[in-house]
C-alpha cells in the first residue's frame, strides 16, 4: 500500500489539473541516458513540475543525500526520504519515486539513500530545464548493485596530484556509484604520504616523479581532507603502501630498509621489479607497523591495501614471510588486507583480499582459500592503457582497450571457478607514468570509466551494448558541457 500512495496521488493531482505543461516530446523516466542502467524503470502517468522561483525546506530529507546534491549544484527539489531498515532490500538498494507532488527516496541504509540521490542527479541532468522551470517524468526506479565495492585507482606515486586534483576526481566519478578510490601512495618514484615516526618518507621520499620532475606529498590533514571530501560523495578511499618490492622511494629515505644497509638513489624512470624491502630485518616489521598504523588511524574505510606486485627481486620465501606479516600488522590496526593478486602465493588471513591484475591461477588460488577476489583484469580495466596506436597517452603492454573492449565482458565468466558470490568488485586503476593533469585524467578516464561502472553495477541480463552506446552519446555531451575532457571513442562514430 505504502508504494501505491504516490500513485494515488498522482491521479488527484492531475484531476484537479496542472497549469504548467510540459515541454513537447518529454521522454518517459526509462528513456533517460541513465548510467549505470537501474535494474527497473517504471514510467507513470504525469510529471514534476518545479518551479525555479519556489525554494523547498526538505524538512526531515536525509541529510546525506541532501549535502550529495547540493555538491553537485543539483536545483531544489521537493524532496523526502525513508530509512527502513525493515525494507526487503539489499545493502546499496533503493527506490527512486518521482510523482507531480515531488520525489521519495527509499533505502534500508544509509549507502542506498546516496544511491538513489545519485540517480536522480542524473534524472535531472537529462530532463528538460526550460525558462519555466524544470520537469521529470513520473515513475519509479528499483535498484540496486551487482557488486559492493565499486572502484577506481589513481596513482599519485609516478606523478604527484594535489589535493584539489583529487576532489575533482572525486567530483567526477562519484556520478557514476563509483564507491571506492583506492590511492596508489608509494611506488620506486615517491613516496606521498606524510608518516610522522618516520618524516624522511615524505620529506626525501617525496621530492621527486617520474621524469625528474618535482614532486610532494600529503600531509596527513590534507589526507584527512580528501578522507572527509569523499565521504560526503559516497566513497571510502582504500590507501596502498607497496610491499616488498615498489619501494625505492622509501630506501632512498632510509638506509636501514636495505638489504646492504645503503640508501638507494632516487628513481624517476618506469622500469619495475628492481627494488625490495629487507624481509629479515626486524626493523621492516617496525616501518610497516608504523605507516600502517599512522595512516589506518586516519583511514575511516575498512581497507588497508598492501601492494605485493611485481618483487622479482624478493627471494620467495621472503615475500611470503613479508606478506604474512604485513596481512597481521594490517589486521591489527583494525583494518582488512588487500593486494594484488601475487599475495594469493603467500596464503591470506581470512577477510583478505586478492585484486586480480593479471593472473586467473592466483586469483582462483585465493578464492580456493576462502577469500574474495576484487576484479581489475589488465586487459579490460587499465584506464592507463591506449584507447589504440594513435593515442597520445597510455602504455599498450596489457591491450589496446577502447570502450566495447571495458564493456563487453561478464566478471564471473572470466575465471573458471569463481562466480559473482567470490568477487568483490570492480576497480579501475589509473597508473600514472603518462599522465601530467585533470585533462590527461580524464582522458583516459573517460568515457571507459562508465563502461565499467555499468559492469560493476548493472545485473548482467540487463546490459545491452547498443542500448549502452545510446546512453553513452548523451552522457559524454554531458561531460563536456560540464567542462570534462573526453576521449572521443570510435565506436560512437
Amino acid at each position: 500500500m505504502r508504494y501505491l500512495l504516490p500513485l494515488l496521488l498522482s491521479f488527484l493531482f492531475f484531476s484537479c489539473g496542472n497549469d504548467t505543461p510540459p515541454p513537447p516530446a518529454m521522454p518517459p523516466l526509462s528513456d533517460l541516458p541513465l548510467i549505470p542502467l537501474p535494474v527497473e524503470i517504471s514510467n507513470s502517468e504525469g510529471y514534476l513540475y518545479v518551479n525555479p522561483a519556489k525554494s523547498f525546506a526538505n524538512e526531515g530529507a536525509d541529510a546525506g543525500a541532501m549535502a550529495y546534491l547540493k555538491s553537485k549544484k543539483v536545483p531544489a527539489l521537493p524532496l523526502t526520504t525513508s530509512m527502513d531498515t525493515n525494507l526487503q532490500l539489499m545493502d546499496g538498494a533503493y527506490l527512486l519515486q518521482i510523482a507531480p507532488e515531488g520525489v521519495n527516496i527509499s533505502a534500508k541504509d544509509q549507502a542506498g539513500l546516496l544511491n538513489g540521490a545519485i540517480t536522480l542527479e542524473q534524472v535531472v541532468a537529462f530532463s528538460p530545464n526550460t525558462e519555466r522551470g524544470l520537469f521529470l517524468s513520473a515513475g519509479t526506479i528499483t535498484d540496486q548493485p551487482r557488486y559492493a565495492y565499486r572502484g577506481y585507482m589513481l596513482d599519485v606515486a609516478r606523478t604527484f596530484f594535489g589535493v584539489d586534483t583529487v576532489k575533482q576526481v572525486i567530483d567526477r566519478i562519484s556520478t557514476y556509484k563509483i564507491n571506492h578510490l583506492h590511492l596508489h601512495l608509494s611506488d620506486d618514484q615517491g613516496w606521498r604520504i606524510e608518516i610522522k615516526s618516520w618524516p624522511g618518507l615524505a620529506q626525501i621520499g617525496g621530492m621527486f616523479e617520474v621524469d625528474g620532475t618535482r614532486g610532494g606529498y600529503y600531509t596527513q590533514e590534507d589526507y584527512k581532507e580528501i578522507v572527509r571530501y569523499a565521504a560526503v560523495q559516497g566513497i571510502t578511499i582504500v590507501p596502498e603502501i607497496d610491499m616488498p618490492g615498489h619501494t625505492n622511494a622509501a630506501l632512498n629515505a632510509y638506509a636501514e630498509l636495505n638489504l646492504d644497509g645503503k640508501a638507494r638513489d632516487p628513481y624517476v624512470g618506469t622500469d619495475v621489479g628492481f627494488s625490495t624491502l629487507d624481509a629479515n630485518k626486524e626493523v621492516t616489521y617496525e616501518f610497516i607497523d608504523a605507516v600502517v598504523g599512522e595512516i589506518a588511524a586516519i583511514t575511516p574505510g575498512p581497507y588497508f591495501h598492501i601492494g605485493g606486485d611485481e618483487s622479482a627481486v624478493t627471494p620467495h620465501d621472503d615475500y611470503v614471510k613479508l606478506i604474512r606479516r604485513a596481512q597481521k600488522i594490517v589486521i591489527s590496526h583494525g583494518k582488512k588486507s588487500i593486494g594484488w593478486d601475487e599475495v594469493a602465493l603467500a596464503g591470506l588471513d581470512e577477510g583478505s583480499v586478492a585484486q586480480l591484475w593479471a593472473s586467473a591461477e592466483y586469483a582462483l588460488k585465493a578464492k580456493e582459500g576462502g577469500n574474495q577476489v576484487l576484479f581489475s583484469p589488465a586487459t579490460r580495466t587499465y584506464l592507463d592503457m591506449q584507447y589504440d596506436s594513435l593515442s597520445p597517452l597510455g602504455l599498450h603492454w596489457a591491450a589496446y582497450i577502447e570502450v566495447d573492449s571495458a564493456y563487453l565482458w561478464d566478471p564471473k565468466t572470466m575465471v573458471d571457478g569463481i562466480t559473482d558470490a567470490d568477487i568483490l568488485g570492480i576497480e579501475a586503476p589509473l597508473w600514472g607514468e603518462t599522465i601530467r593533469s585533470i585533462e590527461d585524467i580524464d582522458y583516459l578516464t573517460f568515457p571507459r570509466l562508465l563502461a565499467l561502472a555499468e559492469v560493476a553495477w548493472t545485473p548482467q541480463p540487463q546490459r545491452n551494448y547498443e542500448d549502452f552506446l545510446r546512453r553513452l552519446r548523451a552522457q559524454q555531451d554531458w561531460l563536456k558541457e560540464k567542462g570534462i575532457g573526453t576521449y572521443d571513442t570510435r565506436v560512437l562514430k
